[in-house]
């Protein structure tokens, strides 16, 4: 009997293994964020040639001594005077003028995680100030992150606030977002 159920538990761990595998997949193929290998060569391919480099929804191009990154949005993040140079490994990497852990003006050594983290808090920002904008006729005293901070009178349902919040952005069709909302006389984590 043991050895039908570690096989059933084994099993049915398999199936939700491949399963989240399966998620995670359809949702990297989906994602606006192209991956790290990807990103980092574009760059590098934008900054030796001066080339317009496209990966998935996000364009990079070298002009006038910056490093520009095109959001979904429009938007752009700006890199001054990148060069492609050696990291400590041996191996080639980005770098780009910018204020380095000294607060001093510095050449900075970046690499594709890097840019894919910033341009996922990009996003994510850009994401917010489209709800922030759908939302425009509410009060909204602040944010804090990815939340929003609305003042209402007492009994006002906050789920078509929600359903508001999580509305697409016209720049990013079909990506899924979800709101949660509740009502508080100060603002606290849960």
């Amino acid at each position: 009997m043991r050895e039908q159920e570690s096989f059933e538990t084994y099993y049915s761990a398999k199936d939700l293994f491949c399963a989240i595998m399966k998620q995670k997949t359809d949702f990297r193929r989906n994602s606006p964020v192209p991956g790290l290998g990807r990103l980092d060569r574009a760059v590098k391919e934008a900054i030796k040639h001066h080339t317009i480099q496209k990966v998935g929804q996000i364009t990079i191009h070298v002009k006038s001594g910056m490093l520009f990154i095109e959001l979904p949005s429009g938007r752009h993040l700006s890199y001054v005077k990148p060069a492609i140079g050696e990291n400590r490994f041996g191996g080639e990497s980005v770098t780009y003028f910018g204020i380095d852990d000294k607060k001093k003006w510095s050449r900075i050594e970046s690499y594709g995680p890097k840019f894919v983290e910033n341009i996922t808090q990009a996003i994510c920002r850009d994401i917010l100030c489209n709800a922030m904008q759908n939302l425009s006729d509410q009060f909204i005293c602040g944010h804090v992150h990815d939340e929003l901070l609305i003042e209402v009178p007492d009994g006002t349902p906050f789920q078509p606030i929600c359903d508001r919040m999580a509305a697409a952005p016209d720049w990013l069709p079909g990506i899924i977002l979800r709101a949660d909302g509740g009502m508080m006389k100060y603002y606290r984590k849960d």
